[in-house]
C-alpha cells in the first residue's frame, strides 16, 4: 500500500542514502484514454469502472505525491518528452541542488497539474487582441517589447525577483531538489511566454539550474 511503501523510503533515508523520489501522474482523462487503448482492467477496480479505480488508486498515493522530490504530469507528454525531462531531472549529479522548471502554458488548454508555484499574469494587457503580434510569441521581440513596456508588467517583475530572491535559498537550505514553476495566461502563447523568459533569467542568476518549457506556445 502506499503507507507501506512511505515506510520503507522513511527508512532508506534514515541509512543516509541521497533517495529521491519521483512521483508520475496523468489527468483522469489521459488515463482512461490510456486504460481504453490498453484494453486492461484497473487492479483497484476488477469490477467497478476504470475511473473508480482511478479515485482510489489517487487516495492511496496522496501522501507518496505529497512528499515526492519531482512530480511530473504526463498527460501531454509523449515518451520522447518524458525521457527528456528525466534525464534533464537525473543526469549524474552534475546539477546544482536545485533544478527549476519554469513551465508556461495557456489556462484554456488545461491548468498545469504538476507546478509547485503558478503565476496567473492575465491581468496584463493581452497582445492577442493586436492584430500585428497576434501570430507571433513571447519569444519574438515586438511581443515581449509590448509586454514588457507595460508599466504593471515593471512593478510584477520587481516584486516577483525580491520574492525568489528570497524563496529559492529558503528552498535549497530545506533540501528541495526540484521546482516546477507555472505561468500562464489565456492562451500560452504571448504574455506567459515573455515573462516566463523573464523569471527564468533572473533564477539563473541565483546559481540553481534552470529549465523552460512553453506547453502551449504553438497551439492557437
Amino acid at each position: 500500500s502506499g503507507a507501506h511503501l512511505q515506510r520503507a523510503l522513511t527508512a532508506v533515508a534514515a541509512r543516509a542514502v541521497d533517495l529521491r523520489v519521483l512521483f508520475l501522474e496523468a489527468s483522469d482523462d489521459a488515463l482512461l484514454q490510456r486504460y481504453d487503448a490498453a484494453r486492461r482492467v484497473h487492479p483497484l477496480a476488477a469490477q467497478d469502472r476504470v475511473s473508480d479505480g482511478i479515485a482510489r488508486e489517487r487516495e492511496l498515493l496522496a501522501d507518496l505525491r505529497e512528499n515526492a522530490d519531482l512530480i511530473v504530469d504526463t498527460s501531454e507528454l509523449t515518451v520522447h518528452d518524458l525521457r527528456d525531462r528525466l534525464v534533464d531531472a537525473f543526469d549524474g549529479g552534475n546539477s546544482p541542488g536545485l533544478v527549476v522548471n519554469v513551465v508556461t502554458f495557456g489556462f484554456k488548454n488545461g491548468n498545469l497539474r504538476d507546478a509547485d508555484l503558478q503565476l496567473d499574469v492575465r491581468f496584463l494587457p493581452n497582445p492577442h487582441w493586436i492584430d500585428d503580434l497576434r501570430p507571433l510569441t513571447g519569444l519574438d521581440a515586438p511581443v515581449r517589447d509590448f509586454v514588457l513596456g507595460q508599466p504593471d508588467t515593471g512593478v510584477f517583475l520587481e516584486r516577483l525577483r525580491s520574492l525568489f530572491d528570497f524563496l529559492l535559498p529558503a528552498y535549497v537550505r530545506e533540501g528541495k531538489h526540484y521546482l516546477t514553476i507555472g505561468v500562464g495566461c489565456t492562451g500560452g502563447k504571448h504574455r506567459s511566454v515573455v515573462l516566463g523568459e523573464v523569471l527564468a533569467d533572473h533564477l539563473r542568476t541565483l546559481g540553481v539550474t534552470v529549465q523552460v518549457d512553453h506547453r502551449d506556445r504553438g497551439k492557437e
